[in-house]
């Protein structure tokens, strides 16, 4: 009688049969966790918005999102190597949940101000500098290699699906209700996030070799998996300095609406939902060819074709928002094929034991690389305009995707590493 053989997870360990469950599981408490954090984040994004209509102070919240992460990735990526990885993202996602019911308690007592908006997103950057690596670094070991990619890209398909409707919920809750409402979903979310995930197993990986080693030695040992492959550290490259370029957009959607289109809170919100609508058809698309075997081409064509849209954006006429709309949803179906891919390069191209601190890393290259544009970006909107910033920002975004693509040693990256 022929003996079937075992079932590999892409890093080559034995998965059990109800490997499927578990994944079901844990993004299901995931889900649940983005929807209300994205309602969350856009209703403090609004406040601000709302209360300054400043640029500056939009990207002074934009480099409270991103700092803490960039700084601390590094950290979290060797934590989670060194530990369950279940555990450090339970802790993560509970620790931000206590920080939103806390200030959802501050705000109903009338304490609303900017320097809170300040406190809760630090409190989600530190919390996603452990929560990221450890998630990114256990999916390897619990899919097939054939679904790691469609696995990679739950994280955005979610994000979408969420964005379709949470800033929408989040307006209508924060107008309704106040401001305190939004961070008791929060708080609600982040339990249905620590519950999937004790209800999952995850395996525990384990480094010897970082054992005994000082913290910057741990450090070192993560860059040394990505440097020994030159391709990986030019796209790293690459790819830090597009998010340079890309980041700005994120604070400066709501105030290219509120400014150059003289729209208001629901406009904005409906540039955010359609946004999320490109984003999931991409998504969606992506998941269903499953990618092909060309990765780094898809990655390069995502952000040269991504900086067109913008670019065009930039072109528009103030009473052009339905045009706007279109190119925000062609955008994002584009720039769908940037993530996953891009995550799933790595992950084929450094060992499971030592994907925590490569991923760190990464995040924190992502993470210090936000920050810097968008305070870049926020000065230079503020000089030129909101209209010219996103006709320049996206011409400099294509010629990123198109130097990537051109170098020899980074297209070789769709062949992995032994």
């Amino acid at each position: 009688m022929t003996q079937t053989a075992p079932l590999l997870s892409a890093s080559g360990r034995e998965l059990p049969k109800q490997w499927f469950r578990i994944i079901v599981v844990i993004w299901a408490g995931q889900a649940v966790s983005i929807v209300t954090s994205y309602a969350a984040s856009y209703a403090a994004i609004w406040y601000v918005t709302e209360t300054t209509g400043s640029a500056f102070m939009l990207a002074v919240a934009g480099i409270c999102a991103y700092l803490p992460q960039g700084l601390i990735s590094p950290f979290g990526g060797m934590v989670a190597d060194r530990f369950n990885r279940r555990t450090v993202m339970v802790l993560s996602d509970g620790a931000v949940g206590l920080v939103s019911l806390g200030l959802g308690l501050v705000i109903l007592f009338g304490q609303a101000s900017f320097g809170l908006v300040l406190v809760m997103v630090v409190a989600r950057s530190v919390g996603m500098a452990f929560h990221g690596p450890a998630m990114m670094a256990a999916m390897p070991m619990l899919v097939p290699e054939k679904h790691l990619l469609r696995i990679n890209m739950l994280d955005q398909l979610v994000w979408s699906a969420a964005g379709i409707g949470a800033p929408a919920f989040g307006i209508l809750l924060y107008t309704a209700i106040g401001f305190y409402s939004v961070m008791f979903l929060d708080f609600g979310g982040a339990l249905f996030a620590v519950g999937g995930l004790l209800l999952a197993k995850i395996p525990t990986t384990h480094d010897a070799s970082a054992d005994g080693r000082s913290v910057l030695a741990n450090l070192r040992e993560g860059w040394s998996v990505l440097a020994v492959r030159r391709g990986l550290v030019a796209l790293i490259v690459g790819t830090g300095l597009a998010m340079v370029v890309f980041a700005p957009l994120g604070t400066l959607f709501p105030l290219m609406v509120y400014n150059h289109f003289s729209g208001d809170g629901y406009m904005a919100s409906l540039v955010e939902a359609v946004y999320s609508i490109g984003t999931l058809a991409g998504s969606a698309a992506l998941l269903a060819w499953g990618g092909g075997k060309h990765l780094v081409r898809l990655v390069a064509g995502s952000i040269f074709l991504v900086g067109l849209a913008i670019a065009a954006c930039g072109l528009l006429a103030p009473g052009m928002f339905i045009g706007f709309v279109v190119l925000c949803a062609v955008m994002a179906f584009v720039f769908a094929g940037f993530n996953g891919p891009f995550i799933t390069i790595i992950q084929h191209n450094v060992s499971e034991e030592k994907q925590g601190r490569a991923l760190g890393l990464i995040a924190a290259v992502n993470g210090l690389a936000s920050p810097a544009g968008v305070a870049l970006g926020g000065v230079v909107a503020q000089t030129i305009g909101i209209a010219a910033f996103f006709f320049v920002d996206g011409l400099v975004f294509s010629a990123l995707g198109a130097g990537v693509y051109a170098l020899k040693n980074v297209r070789s990256l769709d062949k992995p590493a032994e």
